[in-house]
């Protein structure tokens, strides 16, 4: 059987990777401990936080049915937030989420779907690729180290733009598309409290200020109890100050989150914060995923797309469907 390497095990890489394991030898490597990229979740004694993707909804068919096994095992649940929209620290409009347009989380974290997506498939965790090389017709995979790690006929990143971009060599036919899209940080703030909080909803979307959403993230299905407040920095924000201390981040978050909630946030027992590099994008133009048939390279990934989660799905679907007609 052709032999695939998937670098990357988020939405995009399991997908492609469950759609072609009948066809190919599949192999994905993930730097990280877990599945699920930036559907992360975050474990720090009672409090639990997920601190990248917040909910994703299923607007097309194909989305919608690929869900629903997951929805009738409970690995996927609807979240009806009492949600409202802010400027700043004035509600502009407020509404219940239910089944007209459904919002949904995974359960008990975010990563929890991808974890399921993964069972079966043959994954190497705490591995990072970092150079690929061409040798007698097939792409040898190295880590830092210079190690080998794999022998393989296809590479398909599933990671952001900018990092496959380092990974894959110059002379790739779509090199240049992965220039043209660069993605945006963001900051994630944790706070965890011992007494409930005091907020009349569950998610708010803000405006004119450095953040952008700020959740009950103990409101969700099957979370833990323990209160917890989960807050992105706007990507403008997170962009222009992305190599700030932790500390001085941390801070002003605080700060502006206080100011948007009129919370007192100095009895938080718990706080934490996470940098993403690469964490958002906007619509973007072009194909839903990039391929190389002469040197038998591919990229998939949300920035295909839009930043989110269905986009993710969409892309690892259109280059399952490109390479079986190949392999």
């Amino acid at each position: 059987m052709m032999e695939i390497a998937i670098i990357g095990a988020g939405m995009a890489g399991l997908t492609l990777a469950r759609e072609l394991k009948d066809c190919a030898s599949i192999t994905i490597f993930e730097k990280s401990r877990g599945y699920g990229g930036r559907m992360a979740t975050r474990q720090r004694g009672d409090f639990q936080f997920d601190h990248g993707a917040q909910f994703f909804t299923a607007k097309t068919p194909p989305f919608r049915k690929f869900l629903k096994p997951f929805i009738d095992q409970g690995t996927v649940a609807r979240w009806d937030a009492r949600f409202v929209e802010m400027d700043r620290n004035v509600v502009t409009d407020s509404r219940q989420w239910d089944d007209e347009y459904p919002h949904y989380v995974a359960q008990p974290g975010m990563n929890a779907l991808c974890e399921s997506m993964a069972q079966s498939l043959n994954i190497k965790l705490e591995t990072r690729v970092v150079r690929i090389e061409k040798q007698s017709d097939r792409w040898q995979l190295l880590d830092g180290h210079g190690n080998h790690l794999a022998e393989v006929d296809w590479v398909i990143t599933a990671i952001p733009a900018g990092q496959a971009d380092e990974l894959l060599p110059a002379g790739c036919s779509f090199k240049q598309e992965l220039n043209e899209k660069p993605m945006l940080g963001c900051y994630s703030l944790m706070l965890g409290f011992e007494q409930p909080l005091s907020l009349p909803w569950d998610a708010a979307l803000v405006k004119n200020a450095d953040i952008s959403w700020v959740c009950n993230n103990h409101t969700k299905p099957g979370r833990p109890e323990k209160p917890t407040l989960l807050v992105h920095a706007t990507n403008r924000w997170a962009e222009e100050n992305m190599e700030l201390d932790d500390a001085a981040v941390i801070a002003h978050l605080q700060q502006e989150t206080a100011a948007v909630t009129g919370m007192d946030l100095e009895h938080a027992v718990h706080t934490d914060l996470h940098r993403w590099r690469y964490a958002n994008i906007s619509k973007q133009w072009g194909d839903r995923s990039c391929l190389d048939t002469h040197m038998q390279l591919g990229a998939i990934g949300d920035w295909c797309v839009k930043g989110r989660i269905e986009s993710a799905f969409q892309s690892g679907m259109h280059l399952a469907k490109q390479l079986r007609e190949l392999i």
